[in-house]
């Protein structure tokens, strides 16, 4: 059961060093062009996914927080429950490094810092972190692992 939660660790540590090297490399808004499809920039999101409900007035910090605290409990718990199903605990570690690090941002800074911009010409994905990345390849994992089940 440890690996699964070293591999949340894993995933907090990368996400709050990069979020770290981010924020003492750029001022707020700074673009760094690194290819022609990819930039690094420094955002804040005071929102969920994309800047969902970014300009809500400030009640939605405490409302995302709450939310990643109670997956947080859950996720552990689904851990503990279920050690032995592989991708099952994978997608879910994934996820649970992911949500502790941005809400850990949340808590301490009031925002999450986003940093990757990917991009076509002009047409950009929105900004994103390794948090971001780590749940979203986490929930493809869980998806991958519930059509594999046996529905019996």
């Amino acid at each position: 059961m440890r690996k699964w939660f070293l591999i949340s660790a894993i995933v907090v540590v990368l996400d709050l060093y990069t979020k770290h090297l981010v924020q003492n490399a750029f001022e707020y808004g700074e673009h760094l062009t690194v290819t022609s499809f990819f930039d690094l920039v420094r955002f804040h999101n005071e929102g969920a996914a994309f800047s969902f409900l970014s300009s809500a007035g400030g009640w939605q910090k405490w409302f995302f927080t709450a939310i990643a605290a109670i997956a947080v409990i859950v996720i552990t718990y689904l851990i503990r429950k279920n050690p032995t199903q592989k991708l099952f605990c994978i997608g879910l570690a994934l996820v649970l490094g992911g949500a502790i690090g941005n809400l850990y941002d949340r808590l301490t800074l009031g925002y999450v810092v986003d940093f990757l911009y990917f991009h076509i010409n002009e047409y950009y994905w929105p900004a994103f972190n390794v948090a971001d990345s780590a749940i979203s390849v986490g929930v493809a994992i869980l998806l991958w692992d519930s059509f594999k089940q046996d529905k019996a």
